[in-house]
């Protein structure tokens, strides 16, 4: 499965868990990105920078987040032995996670479409350091991604995650960005 360059900027809407709109900007190393959204009662801005290595594996993030309570911080730093930290603090249930996702984000799940080699019809276990988006708490993740089909203009996967007990079909354009993840955003850009 090859993949194109990333765009230098990207955006989603994002509606039925939630309403809202992402954007992305990407560049050497760096997703940058913000989500404005409504998700029942509660209304949330998160921004997320986040640093991969050549590999796509996370490396470093720094987020906030703005609610109706006020406004958070948080900082992840993965290092090259696995180990994990959240705000300065050791994090070993995170260890192994080679990845961080979002909650917030249909960006996220991009970094293990370029980090490994998929290969139709197996499954890969992926787990993640998870951010929540109302307070930024950061627990793991357990997902797995199944290629179920792949050509020049995208690539398909089984979603499942039995941390939520959630799965879907993925949609991804030829550069590994989500074009369609049912029930959450929608790319339109």
């Amino acid at each position: 499965m090859e993949l194109r360059a990333l765009p230098a900027a990207a955006s989603w809407t994002h509606s039925g868990a939630r309403v809202g709109f992402e954007v992305l900007f990407a560049g050497a190393g760096r997703l940058r990105g913000r989500t404005s959204a409504r998700e029942g009662d509660s209304t949330w801005h998160v921004g997320y920078d986040i640093t991969v290595g050549a590999d796509w594996a996370t490396e470093s993030v720094h987020a906030v987040n703005s609610t109706s309570s006020g406004d958070l911080e948080v900082a992840l730093t993965r290092f090259p032995d696995g180990r994990w930290t959240v705000n300065g603090e050791a994090r070993p249930d995170l260890d192994g996670c080679r990845d961080v996702d979002f909650e917030s984000s249909a960006v996220t799940n991009t970094l293990p479409v370029h980090r490994l080699p998929f290969v139709p019809g197996t499954a890969v276990d992926v787990p993640a350091a998870f951010v929540q988006a109302d307070d930024l708490t950061v627990v793991r993740l357990e997902q797995r991604y199944t290629l179920t089909s792949s050509d020049e203009r995208g690539h398909v996967f089984h979603y499942e995650s039995a941390t939520f007990d959630f799965e879907c079909e993925l949609t991804f354009d030829a550069s590994g960005l989500v074009l369609d993840y049912p029930g959450i955003a929608t790319r339109d850009r």
